[in-house]
């Protein structure tokens, strides 16, 4: 059973670093269609540069070894960013297509916080 579990949690943990990393590049460079979807839900054109900086930045600490109280803080980071953009999304009243995104990230922050207690370089 751990050895499954410990494949969960990187299955998760990979997907969501992926997700989080290519967001946070494309936030960073302001990609047209970023840039264009901030100003849809209004939000400044600047607050991509924060969410890509800090994106890239929890997925290092979420992928560094111990370090458990900074791994807390980028999994709520990443709770509140996906939870924030899906009711962004249904505030502007957007369809299904734009709340893939963000719910597959929710789900993958989910399932790694809940399986990193068999991640095997913790500490207690």
């Amino acid at each position: 059973m751990t050895n499954r579990n410990k494949i969960f949690y990187w299955i998760a943990t990979l997907w969501l670093s992926l997700g989080m990393v290519s967001t946070g590049i494309v936030q960073i460079i302001k990609m047209k269609e970023e840039a264009d979807m901030m100003a849809h839900l209004g939000y400044p054109l600047y607050f991509l540069t924060i969410l890509g900086i800090w994106k890239i930045l929890g997925v290092v600490a979420v992928l560094i070894p111990k370090f458990p109280l900074l791994k807390e803080w980028a999994y709520a980071g990443f709770f509140f960013a996906m939870s924030g953009a899906v009711f962004s999304h249904l505030a502007v009243g957007d369809g299904a297509k734009e709340f893939f995104g963000p719910v597959l990230l929710l789900i993958l922050t989910v399932l790694s916080w809940y399986f990193k207690r068999y991640r095997t370089d913790r500490i207690a």
